[in-house]
């Protein structure tokens, strides 16, 4: 469910931010190109990102 919310979201943004920043997630910075990458490859590091991007809701 999250997976979806993401992606739907990550569609809808303009190119040129995707490449901002969207969270710092053990020290280490986000952006919402990584965090995509991550989340098609249903990594357990994609896994984490959409958690942590439901719990600040961002998705």
């Amino acid at each position: 469910m999250n997976k979806e919310k993401f992606l739907k979201v990550y569609s809808n943004l303009p190119l040129n931010l995707r490449k901002e920043i969207v969270l710092i997630l053990d020290k280490e910075p986000i952006t919402w190109d990584v965090a995509y990458l991550e989340v098609r490859g249903n990594t357990k590091k994609g896994e984490k990102i959409l958690n942590k991007l439901s719990e600040l809701k961002i998705i």
